[in-house]
């Protein structure tokens, strides 16, 4: 495939699908979480070290682009759904904990393969559009994140907690599908440049400042992005809530972050990466304060407009680190997906420790209290 500046419509839609099929299995375990601390007695921080067990894997996110040498990594993408499929379906079955462990670490390795190449073969078919072209695949993510949940709980409505190996199948023809579509995409040479003998320390050098704002800012939120990724289910049956409830709640929270997605970047390309991250920053943490205030109906405004502004910075962050002028595209990405999904991992794995000493309740309004320190993070960006 030849480099030019065309937005190659097809291709990115393709990509976005692509995402689209992987993440809807990959978000299965925050809805099944109550069901999961029921049926096998885990507390909140047993509870919170299962997601950071998927994101473990993700620590080895440059070594992805050291096997592309060897492997064509348009592969990694078109067999991820699969194995995150098999995986995921099988939680329900999980008899103990530790197959619990053992079943999302795979679906960690499954992501990993999927998560590093995939923006980089986006980046290949947005011609001069990075910021229109991480919206379209962040837009997947999240709207699999809305679709995922209700997929789980109708599977668990229709056959049981362990009847949802049922959901087997259609991942498998989901990588089938990806494989006619995809296998023509390709991207090894993106990978090719960041081999060793190329000199990396250049590299580091030149983004760590970019890293480390965005590494700052990324933490400011981390807390109240896992509150409501993966405590918001078992937050609201401590209120009192059904399971379908607050099912449907996760599922409305991520619709409208999907709306965010799709919007921030390409908001960004007019009015700058930093006006746009600032903004989210300004009314997330505002946003989390009337959740914990309102009830009954008011519930789901509240979630709709947390949800845009929670998850909208994702595709700034990722424009962001694809316009940064290196030899090394695969290798950058790698690195900022790493930072990322390390530091939301431990963010996650903090909220289950406080939760089961202070509450959830206490423990949510902490991450709000926190999450405005992102204000003066987006202030210092420089466009």
């Amino acid at each position: 495939m030849e480099k030019n500046n065309r937005f190659q419509s097809v291709n990115a839609i393709t990509i976005s699908v692509a995402h689209l099929l992987h993440d809807i299995y990959s978000s299965f375990l925050a809805p099944m979480l109550p069901l999961l601390i029921e049926k096998l007695s885990i507390s909140y921080s047993m509870a919170g070290f299962l997601t950071v067990v998927q994101r473990i894997p993700s620590m080895f996110n440059p070594v992805v682009g050291l096997l592309a040498d060897r492997v064509s990594v348009r592969y990694f993408i078109i067999i991820s759904p699969s194995i995150t499929a098999v995986s995921m379906s099988l939680l329900g079955l999980a008899p103990n904990y530790y197959v619990l462990v053992i079943l999302l670490l795979i679906m960690g390795v499954s992501a990993m393969l999927f998560h590093v190449p995939a923006p980089v073969m986006m980046r290949r078919v947005s011609g001069d559009r990075i910021g229109l072209g991480m919206s379209l695949f962040m837009f997947a993510g999240e709207g699999a994140r809305t679709i995922g949940p209700l997929m789980i709980l109708g599977a668990i409505s229709l056959w049981g907690l362990e009847g949802t190996y049922k959901l087997i199948p259609l991942g498998l023809a989901c990588s089938f599908i990806l494989f006619l579509r995809l296998r023509k995409i390709r991207i090894s040479d993106e990978f090719a440049r960041d081999r060793p003998q190329v000199n990396l320390k250049a590299t580091i050098r030149i983004t760590l400042p970019t890293f480390k704002t965005l590494a700052a800012f990324t933490l400011s939120r981390s807390l109240m992005r896992g509150a409501f990724n993966t405590f918001l289910p078992v937050y609201l049956i401590e209120q009192g809530a059904s399971l379908w409830i607050a099912g449907i709640s996760l599922a409305v929270i991520q619709f409208t972050g999907a709306a965010g997605t799709i919007l921030s970047g390409t908001i960004s390309d007019r009015i700058g990466r930093r006006k746009t991250l600032l903004i989210t920053a300004i009314f997330s943490p505002i946003l989390m304060g009337l959740f914990m205030l309102v009830e009954g109906i008011m519930l789901y405004p509240v979630l709709l407009l947390t949800g845009f502004f929670l998850l909208a910075p994702m595709p700034v962050m990722l424009a962001t680190v694809n316009e940064i002028k290196s030899e090394h595209p695969a290798f950058v990405n790698s690195i900022y997906m790493m930072i990322s999904f390390v530091i939301n991992s431990i963010a996650i794995m903090l909220i289950g420790v406080l939760g089961d000493s202070i509450g959830l309740t206490l423990t949510f309004q902490i991450a709000a209290l926190v999450s405005l320190a992102a204000i003066p993070v987006a202030l210092r960006m420089k466009h």
